[in-house]
């Protein structure tokens, strides 16, 4: 089956999920252009600006779940609705804060309606499409993904520049209140019994599994603190104006990390027909070969040479993110991936990107934005070690680790049966 086959279903389907996904990361990215403004309006440090980037991670964390239960449980597409209308509120809401502890709760609020929509879209795509075209469908909904953040940070810093901070929430508030309608026309997914799961009891005793953990944290810090304080570090260090910012970074976002994420996967699809690892190889080479231009990034003087080293850099990072997810994938039988793939959101989510712009916020009062973005460049060479023990444990056990064996093998009998063969 190709995309040129798709249904009318299956393409309303992708329309308004793309739509909405890209919604959702101008609101959830337009913040980190407007710092600045933020800052210099509610005079803040920058640990405060850190805050809100913390109190919508940690509240879109501990939300996910629940809210995905009850998209399970009750109906996806007014979950999905729900969410968009909630968050494109707490959006709006933002722009009329009359003070750091006004905004700190509409960006708290705006994780709620995030949080709402992600389980419930991903399900609604599962049971959409077949299995055999999830990934680029997939890939087809992340491009909103991308394209919203790049469209966010660029948008939110010519709207500042012309029309002020506030201006910005309004402006981008408003389109998700229409499609938190038009989410109202998706189908409802039908509810599938699925069979045993893999327990994460068992797939936390792992070794890889572990070792992908605490690498992801240190990747996530990295990529999510580079994100966070790219804004205020090319307004304030390096002569950009909140426009010529928004834009340079949203075209670096788009250029680096669309091209870098669709090399990565290629590159880890065709070292994984050579080695059980060749996958996981790609990780580190990613967070290895991109530190030296981010490194050069932050003290060049030049505008033109910052955005060519954070282009690459931002290039070479960004490879992680499609052998990460399919490692994991690897590692662990399918009846477990959403549990695996759970726990680790989870984990990245709540321990690493929450905290992030708290952390180099506060080293930015003390030392300086530019000393306080060593740490993210320190914390992806960590990455590296530990993705280079996930590279040694595979080499040591294999993909499938003794202690999943009963699921790999129930697996692979269910594979073999009559009626799979039949099927």
């Amino acid at each position: 089956m190709s995309m040129g086959s798709f249904s009318k279903k299956q393409w309303l389907v992708l329309s308004i999920l793309m739509l909405v996904n890209f919604v959702n990361y101008v609101d959830r990215q337009i913040i980190f252009s407007l710092f600045p403004s933020i800052r210099r309006d509610f005079h803040l440090s920058f640990a405060q600006l850190g805050y809100l980037a913390t109190a919508f991670t940690v509240v879109l964390s501990v939300s996910s779940f629940p809210l995905g239960m009850l998209a399970d449980r009750f109906s996806r597409r007014w979950v999905i609705s729900g969410g968009v209308l909630f968050w494109s509120a707490a959006t709006f809401f933002s722009g009329l804060a009359g003070s750091f502890r006004s905004l700190l709760t509409a960006r708290a609020f705006l994780g709620v309606g995030e949080a709402a929509y992600t389980p419930a879209g991903a399900a609604v795509l599962s049971a959409t499409f077949p299995q055999e075209m999830r990934a680029r469908v997939q890939g087809a909904f992340d491009m909103g993904m991308f394209a919203g953040g790049a469209v966010g940070i660029a948008l939110g810093g010519l709207v500042a520049q012309w029309f002020g901070w506030r201006t910005a929430f309004f402006l981008v508030g408003v389109p998700g209140f229409l499609l938190g309608l038009c989410a109202m026309k998706l189908p409802e997914a039908p509810r599938v019994v699925s069979s045993e799961k893999a327990p994460l009891k068992e797939i936390l005793r792992v070794p890889a599994f572990w070792a992908l953990l605490l690498s992801g944290w240190f990747g996530s810090f990295a990529g999510y603190s580079y994100v966070a304080w790219g804004p205020e570090l090319v307004q304030e260090y390096k002569g950009f104006t909140s426009g010529q910012a928004g834009v340079a970074l949203g075209a670096m976002v788009v250029l680096g990390g669309v091209c870098g994420i669709a090399t990565g996967a290629y590159l880890s699809d065709r070292l994984a027909r050579v080695r059980a690892w060749g996958r996981a190889i790609v990780v580190p080479i990613g967070f290895l070969v991109s530190a030296p231009f981010l490194y050069a990034a932050l003290h060049t003087g030049s505008k033109m040479h910052f955005l060519a080293f954070f282009g690459v850099g931002a290039f070479f990072m960004s490879w992680y993110h499609g052998p990460l997810t399919a490692t994991i994938h690897d590692l662990v039988p399918a009846r477990g991936h959403a549990t695996a793939l759970g726990f680790y959101y989870l984990f990245v989510n709540l321990f690493s990107m929450a905290l992030a712009p708290l952390v180099i916020g506060r080293a930015a009062d003390r030392y300086g934005l530019i000393r306080a973005l060593h740490i993210p460049l320190i914390c992806q060479l960590l990455g590296v070690l530990l993705f280079v023990v996930v590279i040694q444990c595979i080499r040591s056990h294999g993909l499938r680790h003794p202690v999943l064996a009963r699921h790999w093998q129930e697996e692979e009998t269910m594979l073999l049966s009559p009626q799979s063969l039949q099927a």
